[in-house]
Parts: structure tokens; sequence; C-alpha cells
């Protein structure tokens, strides 16, 4: 394996231009699907390096549960400096399965908060709350439970009727096109390397400006949905945390979100060409995945081999 075990830990740091060029070249939905897969890839890559490292370099250590075989020279040969890489890689996994555990705990405690705060709320499909605090988010289905988008009377009285719609397109938008599923993903691909939180961020923005994107279809009208996103956004400034589901959508660059909205609608390609900004974006983050993969796969599948030949029958 040599050297190359040590990839996919490194790789992610290519997300960082990556991420930048294809929040601004790519389409919305495009950029979302492709930043979240790749986040996804790189994280599991950089997971499964760390536990290699672990079990190489761990397996010599007096008092491990391992065969002994797994500590021959012939196997701790396979990872450059197999004694302090191993033991490193105990806590940085350690660390990366509680960040993650954590993320999905706060994750199902504040979706089912969410969920007990609608009970007895009238509406299928949109539930309005009586309340102060100016809010609206998409609450995803759940057991059985409908997708609904929730908004309060604060938020409505600070809309016309046009931008109301634009509102409650827009948290459509995040329910039909399941956005809590990209940007839970790229939580939890951050949480597991830190060198992925740029396509965290990336992911949150490119997530809202496509239902953006998708509310200024419904209505349309690009400008109805650019004055009901500045409004929202000014007048739910300074909302206490926890008022909505916050691994559901996050307000991103509103200025941005805006300044987009008020440009023609981006074209919609499936891949764009290679000698394109957006080209060089997409292809990039697809090869940077692809080596960190294979890196990973080549890396599992040679110490498999050697621990199973190590290994006493």
């Amino acid at each position: 394996m040599g050297v190359f075990v040590f990839l996919p830990l490194v790789l992610p740091l290519t997300a960082w231009p990556i991420a930048r060029l294809a929040e601004q070249h790519l389409h919305p939905r495009t950029a979302t699907v492709l930043l979240s897969a790749a986040a996804g890839v790189l994280a599991v890559c950089s997971t499964v390096c760390l536990a290699l490292l672990m079990v190489v370099g761990t397996a010599q250590l007096p008092g491990n549960p391992l065969p002994d075989g797994w500590s021959d020279p012939e196997v701790r040969e396979a990872v450059p400096y197999d004694e302090v890489a191993g033991r490193a890689a105990i806590p940085a996994l350690l660390a990366v399965v509680a960040a993650c555990a954590r993320t999905l705990w706060v994750h199902r405690r504040v979706r089912r908060r969410a969920v007990r705060a609608l009970e007895g709320a009238r509406g299928r499909s949109v539930a309005v709350l009586p309340d102060g605090e100016p809010y609206a988010y998409a609450l995803p289905a759940d057991r059985g439970r409908r997708g609904r988008v929730v908004v309060s009377t604060a938020m409505l009285s600070c809309l016309e009727g046009g931008e109301r719609r634009a509102l409650f397109a827009h948290e459509r938008a995040h329910l039909t096109g399941r956005h809590h599923r990209f940007l839970l993903a790229v939580h939890l691909a951050a949480r597991a390397n830190p060198f992925l939180r740029p396509l965290r961020t990336a992911v949150s923005y490119t997530a809202e400006r496509w239902a953006d994107e998708e509310a200024a279809i419904a209505v349309g009208s690009r400008r109805a949905v650019a004055r009901a996103v500045g409004k929202a956004a000014l007048v739910s400034r300074g909302v206490p945390p926890g008022t909505a589901p916050a691994h559901f959508a996050a307000a991103g660059p509103v200025p941005r979100r805006v300044a987009a909205l008020l440009e023609p609608a981006p074209t919609v390609r499936r891949w764009p060409p290679v000698f394109t900004t957006a080209g060089l974006a997409a292809w990039t983050a697809a090869a940077g995945t692809t080596v960190s993969a294979l890196s990973s796969a080549n890396s599992a599948v040679t110490l498999f081999l050697l621990l199973k030949a190590a290994t006493p029958l």
C-alpha cells in the first residue's frame, strides 16, 4: 500500500476550490447532487483509511485481541510509520464515530421537537403556527407522516400575497427535492473529515438556490421570489437558534441568492463540457472522488489479502 494509504485523508483538500467553482458555475441542482455525492464518497474513503491504519498499526500492541500473525513484519511494512500512524488513528477514528453519532442524535432530537410542535396543528401540507417569531421551514416526511411546510403567523404577516406563494413554493421545493438528505449527508461528511467543511457550506447554499429556482418556475416570477427571500431573511434575522430544524435548510448567503434571482435562469445541463469553468469544477470533483475511492479500495483489498495470508488456520 505504501504512502497511498494516506491519500484518502488528504484528497478532500481538493474540495476547497471545487466547492467554490461548483456553486458559482453549475446549476444548483447539479451542484447539490455532485457535491453531496463527492462529500459522501470522500468521507467514507477517509474513514476506511483510518480503520486500515488502526488495524495495522495496533496489531503489535500487547494485550490486543487481534491474531498474532497480524503483527508480522510483512503486514506492518504495508503501512509507512505503522506504529505512529496506527496509534494516532485510534483517537481519530473514535472522534469520527462520536461526532457522526452526535450529529445523527441532534438531527433526530430536533426533528422530534418539530413534530411535537405540530401536534394539533391544522393542515396536511401546510401548518401555520400562531407565533410572534417569524420563521418558515420544511419538515420532511417520516414514519408515515407527510412532509409539511411550517410557517408562523408572524412570517405571513410580513409578506404580501405573491411573496407568500413564493415562500410556500420554496419550502415545497425542499420537500420535493428531499434536500434534507443532501444536507444531512454533507453534515456527516464534514464530521468525518474536517477538510470537507467547504462542501457542507457549498451544499447549504446550492440547496437553497435549487429551491429558489423551483419556486421561480412555480410562481412564474423570479422577482417575486427574490422579494420573498429578501424580506424573509430580513424579518427572521435574530430568531433564536432551534426554532427551525437546523439540519433541514439554512438561509444561506441571502444577497447572493437575491442577485442570482434577478439574473436570467441558469441553464440546466446534466454534465457540462470539459473546457468550461463549470466543466472544470465537475470533472475535477469526479476525478478526485474516483482517485480517493480507488486508493481506498486498493488499500483495503491489499490489506485483506495480507491479513488473510498472515492469519493462522
